[in-house]
C-alpha cells in the first residue's frame, strides 16, 4: 500500500510539473464580492438540516469527481477531524461496491455524482430514491450543497489551487 502512495505522489509531482501548475489569481483578492457570494452560500448551508457526515461525503466526492486536489485534500482532513473513518474515505470512489455506506448516504452520493455530471442529467431513479429516503426539503438542501461545492471546485481548478 505504501508503494502505491509513493507512486501516486511521484505521479502527482510529475503532472504538476508537466502542466506547469502555478497558482493563478486569488478570487478573494481580485473580487471580494464574488468571494462574499460564495461565503453566503456556505452561511445558508450552515442553517440546513444536512448532517455533517452528508456534507463531508458531498464535498469529498464532488471534489474527487472534479479533480480538485485542493478541495479533496481540505475536505478529507475536515472529515477525519469530524470523526469520519479512513476506510470510508478511501472507499468513496467505489462506494457502491462496499457495505460501508447507509442507504441515505448512498442516495446523497448518487445525487452528488449526477448533479456534478449534470450534462447527463439527474435520473428519475436517483431523484425519486433520494426524495423517498430523505424528503423533498432535505433533497433541495442537498442539491444546494452539491452546487456549492461544485462552484468551489471550479474556482479551485480554474485558478490552479493545489494542496501545500
Amino acid at each position: 500500500m505504501i508503494k502505491f502512495f509513493q507512486k501516486l505522489a511521484v505521479f502527482l509531482c510529475v503532472n504538476k510539473k508537466q502542466y506547469n501548475m502555478k497558482a493563478r489569481l486569488k478570487i478573494h483578492e481580485v473580487d471580494a464580492d464574488a468571494q462574499k457570494a460564495m461565503l453566503n452560500l456556505e452561511k445558508y448551508l450552515s442553517t440546513t438540516a444536512i448532517t455533517q457526515t452528508h456534507k463531508d461525503l458531498i464535498k469529498i466526492r464532488a471534489s474527487q469527481l472534479n479533480n480538485c486536489s485542493y478541495c479533496t485534500d481540505m475536505h478529507t482532513k475536515e472529515a477525519r477531524h469530524a470523526g469520519e473513518k479512513e476506510q470510508r474515505i478511501y472507499a468513496l470512489t467505489a462506494w457502491r461496491e462496499t457495505p460501508f455506506f447507509t442507504a441515505e448516504e448512498g442516495a446523497v452520493l448518487a445525487l452528488t455524482e449526477e448533479v456534478t455530471f449534470i450534462s447527463s442529467r439527474v435520473s428519475d431513479e436517483t431523484y425519486n430514491n433520494a426524495v423517498k429516503l430523505l424528503g423533498e426539503k432535505y433533497v433541495a438542501q442537498t442539491i444546494m450543497a452539491i452546487i456549492t461545492i461544485n462552484a468551489w471546485n471550479r474556482i479551485g481548478v480554474a485558478t490552479n489551487m493545489f494542496p501545500a
